[in-house]
């Protein structure tokens, strides 16, 4: 299936972000690489006195569309009472056209699912251009599994990861798809 947005960008907007910055080469105009969805594991687990989570790589398998890889921690900490080799957390990396297709779904599903949602900060760019946000709770995403326990409940982090590192450009290209940031309220004194 074809994504919206990457009709998008192929048809409007990279013509328009190569005019308004002035890029003479195409292949510089901001575009989205990857997008990286995290899931930190170890309050989770601890919260359900459990080592069980299978609830946790469904539901990811579900909202990316594709298997999460398990990420084991590489040392022990006593204080964490964590041990080398136990899982931590979850990844999953969308490239290309799923990409394009979680980003849709992100800004056109999620985000009015969201309760009080006011918009994303438009200080979330690292240094390298790359935009991170989080999300507290997984059901916002439609195609989740449902549960009545409130602790299977787990919050997950989003990086898109762009060609460029200049942040006005990637927050100029995220605009464009329509993604919702806060709107800066200058105050007159």
């Amino acid at each position: 299936m074809k994504s919206i947005l990457l009709e998008q960008y192929q048809n409007e907007v990279r013509a328009k972000l190569q005019k308004e910055f002035g890029i003479k080469n195409p292949m510089q105009v901001p575009s989205i690489e990857k997008i990286c969805i995290n899931v930190g594991m170890g309050s989770y687990l601890q919260k359900l006195g459990s080592k069980d989570y299978s609830f946790v790589t469904e539901n990811l398998t579900l909202l990316a569309g594709q298997a999460p890889v398990v990420r084991n921690s590489k040392h022990s900490v006593s204080n964490f009472k964590l041990r080398e080799g136990m899982p931590v957390g979850m990844s999953v990396t969308l490239r290309n056209e799923a990409a394009y297709n979680f980003l849709y779904k992100l800004i056109h599903v999620v985000y009015p699912r969201v309760r009080d949602f006011r918009g994303t900060e438009g200080d979330t760019f690292d240094k390298d251009g790359n935009c991170s946000f989080g999300l507290k709770d997984h059901t916002v995403f439609p195609e989740t599994l449902r549960t009545d326990d409130a602790r299977k409940i787990f919050g997950l982090q989003v990086t898109v990861v762009f060609n460029t590192s200049e942040k006005a450009q990637n927050k100029r290209l995220l605009e464009e798809f329509g993604f919702p940031f806060k709107k800066s309220v200058k105050k007159t004194s």
